[in-house]
Order: structure tokens, then C-alpha cells, then sequence
């Protein structure tokens, strides 16, 4: 990791925002609203820490962010969004679920939010230390929070960074009688504060620690900074603005006034646009206003995440109006720009060397023995797939047909109406699926083994009933696919083709294939130029 202007550990979330005409007490019932014309529910990118890296990065800043992180779909979303603005990732991906928030927004933009910590909260800070204390000592500034990750791993982060001389920020975004016992003990909240050098609570948080101080959000800031013996604390008092206590400094910083959609992560907005400030050495009440600037925007939306970066930074800019201010450069691509395309890449890469690392030439044997068998038996051989593998397959048919083994694809969806009878007793059938569950591939597959077929299956369900199915199997797996969603097929299809190239290239190893036996099926282009005997 390069050195970074700030990284963070904590929450990060995926956002289920439920839109109702309002929110409900106890055994009450409503009916939902439509998200924005999505249906009842629409998915977010969230969580304290990242929504607030996020922000810092639209401003300009780089950021980074490390921990444990679900190796599920939401995951995947969730780090599509980080490359996306260029937030670097120093992640440990777990066979836990990601963070889930459940958020129920009602028309005047208020909020009741249900937290499931999932991946996050298995984070210990034995964990931290081995880790990510390199992370924290390369940086510039540390930022965590009290919201989801466990207290003492919180906590080590924050002894890494002190003793680095790293200024830290911590984000009191629980009430403590939320945090203590579920996040750990009062001793631990108690340090994690004091560990501080910029605190910023949430003014209803706060004032369980400070009862003394009423509901005077500035009343607040100062009882907790002598309380704590933080550099500086600023308590967020929603749209109302915010109260900074620090050396010499005593004010409350009024917001502005927007139209407001949802209220989700205004807050951690806010803490965006405090590190975009203390980067650039604003004075407080400047700082103030530009994190208010950013809770701002972010209330005006739905979502607490900066999706569109240039639109939020253009609309932060167009409200602050306090020192002058010279930000560093946007993140170079937005959502649908380019790092998601190198994002993907890199995806890709990665579970293919996964799958590299399991395979072996053994692993190959039983496929080529199929294969030569139907060859000395004057069997043929056909390939198949479903959806995107049928491209592979048609790819596979003519790979094997160039390079000495006659191959033809078999249309799957059409097997089962008639062209299944391309097949005879002693043909071998090359089948590729990534999940080995598709039901039309199974259908074909069935068809062809009544005829007499044998089959190979090229997947990455090798408990599916596709490899259970199979003479012989070979493994294409991979985790993620890449792209903004994960969904779409991408490594999966590169580890297909390259899985069935191998497969080729070792039957045209077996045969003997010479550069005179390519030309005479590939006589024309530059191949055909490279594989004649005067080349």
C-alpha cells in the first residue's frame, strides 16, 4: 500500500433502504413505498467508515481501507464501489457474510436502522496487530469508529497508530448502552475515547456519557473533550449543524438547509468532509462548515455513499462558503468509468492463479483418456453450455477441430428436441457450466447418456449434479466473477476457456499434431503462413 492521506477499519455495509410513510412502534403495521420507482427495498453502498472514506475521496483525498470482509456477493458490491473511487483495499476476505443494515426511511427523510456486523464483527485486535499494522503505520491519519467493529480491535488500531505517531479519529456512532456490552466492556469504550485525537459522537450518543451537560450540543462537545482529553471533539446535532470544542475553540456551526430525502450517513459525511479539512489545515469552524456542506448533499439523497462523485463534490462546492480551499484531484472514474474495468481484470487474474495453484497435469488424465478412447473406437467428440459457456463451447469445438481431434458443438436447449441424435454410442461430450446446476445443460446431459455418450464436465461445481453426472471432471472454478456487481459471467468464463485450451493443448501433445497437420486445417491467414512448410 502506498502511503495514504487516511484508512480506516469499521463498518462496511450494505444498505437495504425501505422507504414507508413512517416509521413504526412497537406491534404497529404499515405497508411500503417503492424506493425511487425499484420496488420495496434498494440496495446501497454504506457502513460508518467506509461511507465517510468515501466522502473524503470524492473530496480529493487518498484513502484506504483495511479488515475482514465477507467473500460473498455483497462483498464483491461493496469493493467494486471502493475501486471505484479509488479507495485502496488492504482486505481479508472470510467465509463470513458481509455487514447488512436495514434501513427504514420515512417521508420526511428520518430513519430506523437494524445492523447485522456479519464479517466485521469477527475482527479481533490480535488480528489487527499481525495484520494490518503496516497499513496503519503508512498512513497519515487513522480513522475508526464506534458502530460495529469490536472495541478492543478498535482499540489496538488506534495503539498502532499512536505509537506510529499517526493522528487518529474515532466516529461515536452508537449510543454506549448500545456499544457496551455488545461491542465490549466500559473499559474498552472508555480507552477507545480517550485514544482519540479528533472525537466525533453523534449528540445523542454522547449525552449518555455527559448527562451533566443537557442537550446543548456544545455543552455536549466540551464535557466530552474534558471528559476524554481529546485534541478536538465535534458533536453532529443533525441538520441543526455542528458543536466543535479544541484548543481555543468553542462554537456551534450552523448546517444548511436542504431539501431532505434520506438522513442516512449524514454523520459520516459530516467526518468526510472533517478529514478532507484537517488535510488541508482548514481552522475549525471552517472545517465545520465543510463537513456540514457534506451532510448536506448526503441527506439530499438516497444513500449514504458518494455514488456519483462528481455530482457530490460540485454540490459540496457550490455550499461551502468559508476559507478558501484548494482540493486534490477527483477519483478518476465513477461507477460505470474505468477502474471498475480494471477492477474486473484484476478479479480475474486472481482466481485464475487460485485455480492454477489447484490444478495439476494428473488432473487432466481421465478426460484425455476419454478422448483418445472414443478416437481409436471411431467415437467423436461434441461440447456444449448454456448461456455465456455456449460461446466457450463453440470456441472449444473449433479449438480441438484446428488441432487434430474433430469436434462439433451440440446446441444444449436444442438436445432434448431432436439434436440430441448428432450422438452415438462411444461419443464423448464435453459439458461446461460454472455451476454444474443449470437445468436445460442437465436436461441435454441426460439425453446424450441415454444414447450411450460419455461425458467430461469443465465446472466449478464439483459437488453439482453436473460433475456428479461425469466420467470425468475438471475444475473451472472460480469465487468472484469481477464487475460492479458480481454477477455477470467474466472470470468464470476466462477460467472455461482456459481450462478447455489446456484440455486441447495436451490431446494435440498426445496425437503428435505436427505444424504440417495444422496447416492443412488452417491453411489461410497469417497462421496459415506461419505453419507452411516455407515458413
Amino acid at each position: 500500500m502506498s502511503v495514504l492521506d487516511v484508512v480506516g477499519i469499521g463498518s462496511m455495509v450494505l444498505d437495504r433502504v425501505h422507504r414507508a410513510p413512517r416509521l413504526l412502534g412497537a406491534e404497529a403495521k404499515g405497508i411500503l413505498r417503492d424506493v425511487a420507482g425499484a420496488g420495496p427495498v434498494q440496495s446501497h453502498v454504506g457502513g460508518v467508515v467506509l461511507n465517510h472514506l468515501g466522502w473524503a475521496a470524492a473530496l480529493g483525498l487518498r484513502t484506504g481501507i483495511f479488515g475482514r470482509q465477507g467473500d460473498d456477493a455483497d462483498g464483491r458490491l461493496l469493493r467494486a464501489a471502493m475501486q471505484a473511487i479509488g479507495m485502496e483495499r488492504d482486505l481479508t476476505l472470510v467465509d463470513a457474510a458481509t455487514s447488512v443494515a436495514e434501513i427504514f426511511v420515512d417521508d420526511g427523510g428520518g430513519r430506523a436502522i437494524y445492523m447485522a456486523p456479519g464479517a466485521t464483527s469477527g475482527t479481533t485486535a490480535a488480528y489487527v496487530r499481525d495484520a494490518h499494522a503496516d497499513t496503519i503505520r503508512s498512513a497519515a491519519r487513522l480513522t475508526t469508529e464506534v458502530s460495529q467493529l469490536p472495541l478492543a480491535a478498535a482499540l489496538a488500531a488506534l495503539e498502532i497508530a499512536r505509537a506510529a505517531g499517526v493522528p487518529s479519529v474515532v466516529d461515536l456512532d452508537v449510543p454506549p448502552s448500545e456499544a457496551v456490552p455488545g461491542l465490549g466492556s466500559q473499559a474498552e469504550l472508555d480507552a477507545v475515547l480517550r485514544s482519540a485525537d479528533l472525537l466525533k459522537p453523534a449528540k445523542a450518543a454522547a449525552a449518555e456519557l455527559v448527562p451533566e451537560a443537557g442537550s446543548d450540543a456544545l455543552a455536549v462537545a466540551a464535557a466530552m473533550r474534558a471528559r476524554f482529553g481529546n485534541a478536538a471533539v465535534v458533536v453532529t446535532d443533525g441538520a441543526a449543524g455542528c458543536a466543535v470544542s479544541a484548543e481555543g475553540v468553542e462554537a456551534f456551526v450552523g448546517g444548511f438547509a436542504v431539501e431532505v430525502v434520506d438522513t442516512t450517513g449524514a454523520g459520516d459525511a459530516l467526518l468526510g468532509g472533517l478529514l478532507v479539512a484537517l488535510h488541508h489545515g482548514l481552522d475549525w469552524e471552517s472545517a465545520a462548515r465543510l463537513g456540514n456542506a457534506c451532510g448536506a448533499v448526503c441527506a439530499g439523497k438516497l444513500g449514504a455513499f458518494p455514488d456519483d462523485t462528481s455530482a457530490a463534490r460540485e454540490r459540496v462546492l457550490e455550499l461551502y462558503d468559508a476559507a478558501p480551499l484548494s482540493l486534490g484531484d477527483a477519483p478518476a472514474a465513477g461507477v460505470a468509468g474505468a477502474a471498475p474495468a480494471l477492477a474486473a481484470y484484476e478479479i480475474a487474474v486472481e482466481e485464475l492463479g487460485e485455480l492454477r495453484g489447484r490444478l495439476s497435469p494428473l488432473m487432466f488424465d481421465a478426460a484425455l483418456t476419454l478422448l483418445n478412447d472414443a478416437r481409436v473406437h471411431g467415437g467423436r467428440v461434441h461440447v456444449t453450455g448454456v448461456g455465456k459457456p455456449e460461446h466457450v463451447a463453440h470456441y472449444a469445438a473449433s479449438l480441438l477441430s484446428s488441432t487434430g481431434t474433430p469436434a462439433s458443438f451440440l446446441h444444449a436447449t436444442e438436445a432434448v428436441h431432436g439434436s440430441a441424435g448428432q450422438v452415438v454410442a462411444g461419443d464423448v461430450v464435453i459439458a461446461i457450466s460454472n455451476s454444474g446446476e443449470t437445468q436445460e445443460l442437465l436436461a441435454a446431459v441426460a439425453a446424450v447418456q441415454r444414447l450411450g455418450a460419455r461425458l467430461i464436465a469443465v465446472t466449478g461445481g464439483l459437488a453439482s449434479p453436473l460433475a456428479a453426472a461425469a466420467d470425468a471432471v475438471l475444475d473451472a472454478g472460480v469465487k468472484r466473477e469481477g464487475g460492479p456487481l458480481g454477477l455477470a459471467p467474466r472470470a468464470s468464463v476466462a477460467a472455461e476457456l482456459l481450462v478447455v485450451a489446456s484440455l486441447a493443448a495436451a490431446q494435440q501433445a498426445q496425437l503428435g499434431f505436427t505444424r504440417r497437420d495444422y496447416n492443412q486445417r488452417h491453411s489461410a491467414g497469417k497462421l496459415g503462413a506461419l505453419s507452411s512448410d516455407e515458413s
